[in-house]
């Protein structure tokens, strides 16, 4: 392969192992080549050489991979294709489960783990003084020694509600999740801060806390359009609330968004796409945070580890939702 590449051994095994020194195109010659070889590295050798397993464990506590499954992809990216192998555990929020695979994940010499989770508030750390390094990710860690590496719910609620300030709105309710997560707390306040540099206030005098679904969505959604007459846009907490919001609407004989704008939170397109009209909604940019958190435990491997807490920004995905007011 080297000899069909036009270079010397260690300069072929410098370019498929990545670690740099060579040129883009002397890089390139040697993949064309390798391809053309059908030449697959061995992961086992590979590891004997450098001392590494090649993989990483992930954790997580979201058993329905909402969250875990772009974070997870997003670190694959990072990593490179074929580089390291990811084993993923799901912890299903049970400390002994999880403790359960952090031995396991350790006993196969894992080279890192990330911890995640479906919601951002803090935690207890997995370890103390592990072996190997471990990065956070859509989870945080209450330890400073940890890097957390979380959305910025607080700019991403900025976001959605300069938004509809921006289409022409004023009379603005928030429904949204549990108050005990931090992230229904967060996106809320950052919604009334926005309407009060604008001298308003939430319809209805505060955020309506209930559940992260879409029956809370249309509960809240009727009490809303019932006191409030005059009621002409909705910021909700997470798309599935919206989902609920958004039935109720239709039904109460209004239009979205000529008579009242929607906007949700988490760009599921699962939902965001198949609600009627297609949802505007906040995105938390997950595939990129799993990309920045397999590139930290790439640096902490290899000794450039960091710690403290990272916020990631989110992203307004506008739809039909929330067209510019017509009056």
């Amino acid at each position: 392969m080297a000899r069909l590449a036009g270079v010397s051994p260690a300069t072929a095994s410098r370019a498929l192992n990545g670690r740099g020194g060579i040129s883009e195109d002397t890089a390139r010659r040697v993949r064309h080549a390798a391809d053309k070889l059908g030449y697959q590295p061995n992961a086992l050798a590979r590891g004997l050489l450098s001392g590494k397993s090649c993989t990483v464990g992930l954790i997580t506590t979201d058993s329905f991979g909402r969250f875990s499954i772009p974070v997870m992809q997003g670190a694959e990216d990072a990593f490179g294709p074929g580089s390291i192998s990811v084993f993923l555990c799901d912890g299903r929020g049970d400390k002994i489960r999880e403790q359960h695979y952090l031995r396991t994940l350790l006993e196969r010499r894992v080279d890192g783990i990330i911890v995640t989770g479906k919601k951002q508030d803090l935690r207890e750390p997995i370890g103390r003084d592990l072996p190997v390094p471990v990065v956070y990710a859509m989870t945080h860690s209450n330890s400073p020694d940890d890097l957390s590496l979380i959305p910025d719910d607080e700019q991403g609620g900025e976001l959605a509600m300069r938004h509809l300030l921006s289409t022409g709105r004023t009379v603005i309710g928030h429904i949204t999740g549990p108050q005990d997560f931090a992230a229904a707390r967060l996106r809320a306040s950052a919604a009334e801060k926005v309407l009060a540099e604008a001298g308003l206030t939430l319809a209805g005098g505060s955020p309506m806390f209930g559940q992260w679904s879409e029956e809370w969505g249309r509960q809240a959604a009727a009490m809303l359009l019932r006191s409030i007459p005059g009621l002409d846009a909705i910021f909700c907490g997470n798309d599935q609330v919206a989902r609920g919001v958004a039935d109720i609407i239709r039904e109460s004989g209004r239009r979205i968004p000529d008579d009242v704008a929607l906007v949700g939170f988490d760009n599921w397109d699962v939902i965001a796409q198949s609600c009627r009209p297609p949802l505007t909604t906040v995105d938390m940019n997950l595939r990129e945070l799993g990309h920045v958190a397999g590139q930290e435990l790439l640096d902490a491997i290899d000794g450039r580890g960091t710690s403290g807490l990272r916020k990631l920004p989110c992203t307004l995905v506008v739809r039909e939702s929330s067209r510019p007011s017509l009056d």
